[in-house]
C-alpha cells in the first residue's frame, strides 16, 4: 500500500494547492483561467479523483470546470454549461472514464459522455428556491451496487435518486423541515443491504431501504447554548464500510470542530483525538483505495489533518490555508 501520495486542497480565493510529498511541502497549482476571471476569484468547491486513473482529477469552481492529469499540479479549463454558475459537485462515472458529472448553483446536474466535449442537463425536478435562496447540488454519486443508479444530494432539497441512468427521478426527504433537507454529505455503503448515509446540519441520517425510511444520529453539542451539533462531510473507509467518518462542529463556519468515527456501522461513535482542536467545523475528508489507512481531513478555516492508521491517531500539517472547501489525495 502506497505511502507516497499527493494531497490537493481546494480553497476559496486561491485556487488549488497541492503537496506531492504527503503534506510536507506545498505549491499553488497552475490553472488555465477563463479570460474574464481573476486569480483571486477562483473558489474551488469540489474535487474528485478518477477511479480509472488516479492521476486524473476534476475540480468545480466559480469560474467553471477544471481537469488535471498530473495529480493536481496543473489544470485545464473544460468547456461546460456551468459558465455563470457555481459548481458545487463533480464526479467521474466508475463504469466509464468518459462520463463526467457536474452539479451547480443555481441547481442543475449536467452529464457529459465524451470527457466534456458535449453536455446534457438531467431532468431532476429540483426546487428553484429555498429558505437560503437558490439550492445547490452538493453531491453526485453513482451507486457502487448498480452503475445505472445515480444519487444526488441538494442543499436545500433532500436527495434524488434515478434507477435508469438519469432518465427518471424520485425524491427522498429525511424529515419535514428545511434543516432535515439541507444535504451536506452523501455516501452509499456497498454492503448487502446497502446503507445510504446523509449528513445535514442536525446529524447523520441513515437508511437501509434506499431512502424509504430514515434514522437520525445526532452528535454531542459543543456547548449548552448550541441548538445542534453541526455536521458536514461524511466518508467511508474504502475497505471497510462499517468504518465511517463524519465532520462535526458547533456551527458553520463555527469556532470548534471534531472528527467523529464509528467502526461498527454506526452503533457506537467516538470523537477522534486531534493534536490541535479544529478552529471551525471539520468540512471534508479525503480517502483512496490505494491505501485505506490514509485519511485526510480539513477544517473550513484552513487546518489540514492526516491519519495513516484509519483515524486511530492524527497529525496536523504545518501548512495552514485561508478557507478550504474541497479535499482529495491520490497516489503518486
Amino acid at each position: 500500500m502506497t505511502q507516497d501520495f499527493t494531497i490537493c486542497v481546494g480553497t476559496v480565493g486561491a485556487g488549488v494547492w497541492f503537496s506531492p510529498d504527503c503534506g510536507e511541502h506545498w505549491r499553488r497549482s497552475r490553472m488555465n483561467l477563463p479570460f474574464d476571471a481573476e486569480p483571486g476569484e477562483i473558489q474551488i468547491r469540489s474535487l474528485a479523483v478518477s477511479p480509472h486513473n488516479s492521476h486524473h482529477v476534476l475540480a468545480g469552481s466559480e469560474a467553471g470546470l477544471y481537469r488535471s492529469e498530473d495529480n493536481g499540479a496543473s489544470w485545464d479549463l473544460v468547456e461546460s454549461p456551468a459558465h455563470g454558475k457555481q459548481i458545487w459537485s463533480v464526479a467521474f462515472h466508475p463504469g466509464d472514464p468518459d462520463v463526467l458529472f457536474i452539479g451547480t448553483k443555481p441547481p442543475g446536474v449536467f452529464r457529459s459522455s465524451d470527457r466534456g466535449k458535449t453536455w446534457e442537463k438531467l431532468p431532476i425536478p429540483i426546487a428553484e428556491r429555498c429558505l437560503a435562496g437558490a439550492p445547490k447540488v452538493t453531491n453526485i454519486l453513482i451507486d457502487p451496487r448498480d452503475k445505472k443508479t445515480i444519487w444526488v444530494g441538494v442543499e436545500i432539497d433532500g436527495v434524488y435518486c434515478s434507477r435508469d441512468n438519469g432518465l427518471t427521478w424520485t425524491h427522498r426527504e429525511m424529515g419535514k423541515n428545511e434543516l432535515n433537507r439541507d444535504v451536506h454529505g452523501l455516501v452509499v455503503s456497498p454492503g448487502r443491504p446497502g446503507k445510504l448515509l446523509v449528513t445535514t446540519p442536525d446529524g447523520l441520517w441513515s437508511s437501509i431501504d434506499d431512502g424509504e425510511s430514515w434514522s437520525l444520529h445526532g452528535f454531542p453539542r459543543f456547548a449548552e447554548r448550541d441548538r445542534i451539533s453541526y455536521c458536514r462531510g461524511v466518508a467511508l473507509k474504502p475497505d471497510d464500510p462499517d468504518t465511517i467518518f463524519v465532520g462535526n462542529g458547533d456551527f458553520i463556519p463555527g469556532k470548534r470542530g471534531a472528527i467523529q468515527r464509528t467502526r461498527d456501522g454506526g452503533e457506537t461513535w467516538e470523537k477522534c483525538q486531534l493534536p490541535v482542536e479544529a478552529n471551525s467545523v471539520i468540512y471534508w475528508f479525503g480517502t483512496h483505495p490505494a491505501n485505506p489507512e490514509v485519511v485526510v481531513a480539513n477544517s473550513l478555516h484552513g487546518y489540514v489533518y492526516l491519519s495513516t492508521d484509519a483515524g486511530d491517531s492524527w497529525s496536523k500539517l504545518r501548512r495552514e490555508f485561508g478557507e478550504i472547501r474541497a479535499l482529495a489525495w491520490m497516489p503518486n
